[in-house]
C-alpha cells in the first residue's frame, strides 16, 4: 500500500534540455502566454497523434458561422477562413474571445479555446482605412510612375530630334526655324506636364533630373533660334574675319555701286550740256 501511495505521488523524472534522448533547445518556442512548448512541426507526418479538429462558432452581428479548424491553428488562420463566410479581410477582423481581443498570431489551444466555443467578431474600422489608404496610396504612385515613363519616352524621341538640328547646324547647313519652334513648344509641353505631375518618393528624384534635362535642351533650340536671325556677315566676322577683311569688302562693295551708277551719271552729264540758255525773248500781242 505504501509502495502504491509512493508511487502516485512521487515526482517523474524530468527531461533534461540538450542531453541524450532530450529535447533540443532549437525545436523549443515560446508562446505569447510565455509557456516554453516545443516546436510544431507542420511538415512532420511521423507524429502517430492525430491533431483533433473542433467547431468554433463565430458571431458577426446577428449572424453564426460555425467553422470547423484545428485546435493548434493560429486565430490568423481562423480570420482567412471568415473571410470567406464574412466577405471581411483578414487585416480587417477583429476576434475577442472571452472579452479580450486576440492577436492573429496568437493559437487556439493556446487560448484555451475549445470545441463549441464562442467567438466575436467585429470589423476594425481604423485597420481598414488604414489599408484603404495604403492601395490609394500605391495606386497613386504606380500612375504617377507610369506618367513619368511615358513623358521620359517621349523626351528621348524630342532629345534625337534635337541633336539632329544640333548636327545639321555645325556642318554649316541651314536649321529651319519652323523645326525649332516646333521642337520648342513640344518640349514646353512636356515640361508642363512634369509640373502638374505630383510624385512621392523616390519618383521626385527622377522627375527633377527630367525637369534638367528638358530646360537644357530648350536652351539649345533658343541658342539656334538666335543664331538664325544673326545676319551672314556678323556670322563671318564671328568666324575669324577681322576689321580690316571687314574694310576691304566695304571697299569692295562701294565701288561695285559706283560702277553699276556710272551709266546714269554720264547719260545726265550729257543732257545737262544739251540745253542751251538764251536771254532773248519773244513778246506777243
Amino acid at each position: 500500500m505504501n509502495s502504491k501511495v509512493k508511487g502516485m505521488f512521487s515526482i517523474p523524472n524530468k527531461i533534461s534540455v540538450g542531453g541524450e534522448g532530450s529535447v533540443k533547445p532549437k525545436e523549443l518556442e515560446v508562446r505569447p502566454g510565455g509557456m516554453l512548448v516545443q516546436k510544431r512541426d507542420s511538415s512532420s507526418h511521423q507524429s502517430s497523434v492525430s491533431v483533433p479538429t473542433i467547431r468554433v462558432r463565430v458571431k458577426y452581428g446577428s449572424t453564426y458561422h460555425e467553422i470547423r479548424i484545428s485546435s493548434q491553428a493560429s486565430f490568423g488562420e481562423l480570420k482567412k477562413m471568415l473571410a470567406d463566410h464574412t466577405g471581411l479581410h483578414p487585416l480587417d477582423q477583429k476576434l475577442t474571445y472571452r472579452n479580450m481581443e486576440r492577436d492573429s498570431k496568437a493559437y487556439l489551444d493556446v487560448a484555451r479555446v475549445k470545441d463549441g466555443s464562442k467567438i466575436v467578431l467585429v470589423e476594425d474600422i481604423a485597420s481598414k482605412e488604414r489599408r484603404c489608404l495604403e492601395i490609394l496610396k500605391k495606386a497613386k504612385m504606380e500612375k504617377s510612375s507610369k506618367s513619368l515613363s511615358q513623358i521620359s519616352l517621349e523626351f528621348d524621341k524630342f532629345a534625337e530630334q534635337v541633336k539632329a538640328l544640333e548636327s545639321t547646324g555645325s556642318r554649316g547647313g541651314k536649321v529651319q526655324q519652323m523645326d525649332v519652334d516646333n521642337l520648342t513648344g513640344l518640349l514646353m509641353t512636356s515640361l508642363v506636364k512634369l509640373d502638374e505631375l505630383v510624385v512621392i518618393g523616390d519618383l521626385r528624384l527622377q522627375k527633377t533630373m527630367l525637369e534638367r534635362k528638358v530646360r537644357k535642351h530648350i536652351e539649345t533650340l533658343d541658342a539656334m533660334k538666335l543664331q538664325n536671325k544673326i545676319p551672314v556677315k556678323q556670322q563671318e566676322h564671328s568666324k575669324g574675319k577681322g576689321p580690316i577683311a571687314k574694310q576691304n569688302e566695304q571697299m569692295q562693295e562701294n565701288q561695285k555701286n559706283l560702277t553699276a551708277q556710272m551709266p546714269m551719271l554720264l547719260q545726265q552729264q550729257r543732257q545737262a550740256e544739251s540745253v542751251v540758255f538764251t536771254t532773248k525773248w519773244e513778246t506777243f500781242d
